[in-house]
């Protein structure tokens, strides 16, 4: 296991053996191809493989779970079709954990709660809004969240995913009044150009594809602003054991 960035890619690898490799995704990085043409992370850690491992011809590693582009923190690929078999498994199952936190404007109601929506995605904007139960087309979202820490009008919120819609955590949250801090396309009116999504994956973690073993890779923000109001233990304390 290692802590430290691989020197060819510079990503941070969490973990990696014959079937899994675990990773710290940078912000504003592409986890795939997507229209901007900007290398993305799939490429860049096939890259580094092929490298390493001086493996010839085309490398596989498969995509489990997705992150949006400004979103950092632990990720899980497959370094086999198998694991990636397994592994998807695992997320339609829901016995594949995602743990993130969240820099929000204000703050819910209630200090915990659980958060049940409809959302519906439009292809053309690639925007997703909240809908009528019952809609065409659109997806139950549902996620667990907990507040830890407020300060000067934000608040620091967990969430445990237990469904993978696109941009579920930014709409659901944004539905209740919370805009995610630096949310430019779900939070315009509260926020300014330049800042940075404060939404990071803190834990992945499921079965291992092979042995079965819990795999549970932890990732903490990096120390600015606004990550940077609570104590590094906050986050710390936060990521629960497997």
């Amino acid at each position: 296991m290692s802590h430290v960035p691989n020197e060819e890619s510079g990503i941070k690898v969490l973990y990696e053996d014959n079937h899994v490799l675990a990773v710290e995704k940078p912000v504003n990085v592409p986890t795939q191809e997507d229209t901007s043409g900007d290398l993305d992370l799939l490429t860049l850690l096939k890259q580094d493989l092929k490298i390493r491992h001086q493996k010839p011809g085309n490398v596989f590693l498969g995509l489990v779970h997705r992150l949006d582009r400004p979103v950092g923190g632990a990720m899980i690929f497959a370094k086999t079709s198998k694991a990636a078999s397994r592994l998807s498994e695992t997320v339609r199952t829901r016995s594949f954990r995602k743990l993130y936190a969240a820099v929000v404007h204000g703050s819910p109601g209630a200090q915990s709660g659980r958060l049940e929506h409809d959302l519906l995605k439009d292809p053309r904007t690639n925007t997703v809004r909240a809908v009528k139960s019952g809609t065409p087309g659109a997806k139950q979202a549902l996620l667990d969240y907990k507040v830890v820490g407020e300060k000067d009008g934000l608040s620091l919120i967990l969430v445990e995913l237990h469904t993978g819609r696109p941009h579920q955590i930014r709409v659901q949250l944004q539905s209740i009044g919370c805009p995610l801090y630096g949310d430019q396309k779900y939070g315009a009116t509260v926020n300014r150009p330049g800042q940075q999504l404060a939404l990071w994956s803190l834990l992945a973690g499921a079965p291992h594809p092979v042995s079965k073993e819990p795999l549970l890779f932890r990732s903490i923000p990096p120390r600015q602003f606004p990550w940077n109001e609570w104590p590094q233990e906050v986050y710390e304390r936060a990521i629960p054991e497997f």
